[in-house]
């Protein structure tokens, strides 16, 4: 009788865990809450999640140090060759983040750039642990920065009355089951509207040109909100 009883007991928890991860796996993670973008000027966050870097950097200037030896620059994450000073905010998302991505900006849609992995894509795990447990530099280890795939998205619009061109990157984990992107080159996308998505845990930068009058709002540790929390003004 016992043992019958602890088998009863072990299917049941198996059918509970089954159920609470289909949950999670196919409702909770595509949800989607109302965010109201602040009234008041500001750039955006592209993603929910914590802030793993913020930088200025001048042209091929390490962003991060990676590990001993190896780095990433702004033209290794936007995999596109920019020859001016950049300001650029990483965020994490981990699988429990919402996971759709906002416009930092109003503008209108330039390029959607698909990049494949530099051999295959990894996992995140690295990245995961250090923000769960605060502990930074929260990039260390985390190759995934340089090799996974990824794709870019631009804006250009108007900030402050001047022209200002926004890149969004979507870095695929290797969990990830798709990048999705819901505009199209040409199109105008609003501040705050929903652009793409990207399927489980992932990583989302924004770059900007770095201008004497923008302002980082954010450090490292931050936790953020996409269309509604202000990265730069």
């Amino acid at each position: 009788m016992a043992m019958r009883f602890l088998i009863v007991i072990a299917l049941a928890l198996v059918g509970v865990s089954g159920l609470a991860y289909l949950y999670w796996r196919h409702v909770w993670f595509f949800r989607n809450p109302p965010r109201t973008p602040p009234p008041a000027e500001g750039i955006l966050s592209p993603a929910d999640g914590t802030v793993v870097y913020v930088k200025e950097v001048q042209p091929l200037e390490p962003v991060v140090v990676i590990k001993k030896g190896i780095s990433a620059t702004v033209n290794d994450i936007l995999r596109e060759d920019e020859q001016a000073p950049r300001l650029i905010v990483g965020v994490f998302m981990s699988p429990f983040n919402v996971h759709y991505n906002r416009a930092p900006i109003s503008g209108r849609v330039d390029f959607v750039h698909y990049h494949p992995p530099i051999g295959s894509n990894l996992h995140m795990g690295a990245m995961h642990l250090r923000t769960l447990l605060n502990r930074q530099p929260h990039y260390e280890n985390s190759l995934h920065i340089v090799q996974n795939e990824r794709k870019v998205t631009r804006i250009s619009g108007y900030y402050q009355g001047k022209p200002l061109a926004s890149y969004i990157v979507q870095i695929a984990a290797r969990t990830v089951s798709g990048i999705d992107s819901y505009v199209n080159p040409g199109e105008s996308v609003e501040r705050g509207a929903i652009f793409g998505m990207i399927r489980i845990g992932s990583q989302v930068d924004l770059v900007v040109p770095w201008r004497a009058d923008l302002r980082i709002r954010v450090r490292a540790g931050d936790r953020v909100r996409a269309g509604e929390t202000v990265l730069i003004d």
